[in-house]
């Protein structure tokens, strides 16, 4: 029986390869898999019941090494070397400027005047169009534009004025064309 199964395996071995290469989508797989499964054939020859059906049975074979190999791999995964600069962290400098500033922002707010705190809150961090907010404070557009105007210069100069004695960065009120302009009189 030895001789029959080992003529009848080599026979298969066109078809294994096909169905390996269905199952794994890599040649070089494929390879590895119909190795894998005819060794496997080979040592457990005892338990075939149909050597007709020899085809089936080794399908099986390797559909179950396959499944074993992805489990395997789903535990063994590695990364390339070129992936590792995403699993670096943030910079830690950066990371505890930008707390700083938040920080500085938050202590800035915190001694504003409650109806310019409210709007600029409503208007820049919860993003409000100017009507939601004069709908939502009952008061009319333009005063909501008015007290805007005047806490974003609160904030500005109680940030700036901080910055004289701390280091946080300020981004500037005016428009790049506005610094621009500024910069070209000067």
């Amino acid at each position: 029986m030895s001789t029959d199964l080992r003529l009848t395996l080599t026979t298969l071995l066109p078809r294994l390869r096909r169905f390996g290469l269905a199952l794994t989508g890599s040649s070089a797989d494929t390879d590895d898999l119909v190795q894998n499964a005819c060794e496997r054939a080979l040592r457990y020859a005892d338990q075939l019941r149909d050597l007709p059906r020899m085809d089936a049975w080794l399908y099986g074979i390797m559909r179950n090494l396959w499944i074993d190999e992805v489990r395997h791999r789903r535990v063994r995964r590695h990364d390339d070397i070129e992936t590792a600069h995403a699993v670096i962290g943030d910079d830690g400098e950066a990371t505890t400027d930008s707390r700083i500033n938040l920080g500085a922002v938050r202590q800035a707010m915190a001694n504003m005047q409650p109806d310019q705190r409210t709007v600029l809150m409503l208007v820049c961090v919860d993003g409000l169009s100017y009507r939601e907010t004069a709908d939502v404070l009952g008061i009319p557009v333009g005063t909501v534009m008015s007290r805007l105007s005047r806490a974003r210069q609160d904030l500005h100069e109680r940030l700036t004025s901080r910055a004289g004695s701390e280091k946080v960065a300020l981004f500037p009120l005016r428009s790049a064309a506005a610094g621009r302009d500024r910069t070209r009189s000067a």
